[in-house]
């Protein structure tokens, strides 16, 4: 079967929702929501800063980052075999909402790539 585009996520913690959420962006897509994911439980990120952070993605035989990539980043994926571009176009977007059970809030977040605003009341 084809990967297909239209898949929502829902970050789940022990049983319960904490997280749904979506990263456009065809076939950049399943690697957005992983970018995200990673960067909240393994950098410690808040909703916003995890999609706020600058992005890469295999293309053809390089791969393609979004300016904003430091350039010890570019060059340590350079020094490891990777042809590094610059990408045309920024990759996805995406927007999340954050359940805090325990406190019971939500915190959104949305892509600057797109538009779209996190907006509560």
């Amino acid at each position: 079967r084809p990967l297909h585009t239209i898949i929502p996520a829902m970050l789940v913690e022990k049983g319960r929702a904490v997280m749904p959420f979506g990263v456009m962006g065809g076939a950049y897509q399943a690697v957005g929501h992983a970018h995200v994911v990673t960067n909240m439980l393994d950098y410690g990120m808040d909703v916003q800063q995890a999609l706020d952070s600058t992005r890469a993605f295999p293309a053809g035989k390089g791969i393609e980052v979004e300016h904003g990539l430091s350039a010890e980043a570019r060059d340590g994926l350079a020094a490891r075999g990777h042809e590094v571009k610059d990408a045309f176009l920024p990759h996805g977007g995406g927007q999340a909402i954050v359940i805090d059970h325990e406190r019971g809030t939500l915190a959104g977040g949305s892509d600057p790539r797109k538009d779209g605003a996190a907006i509560g009341y």
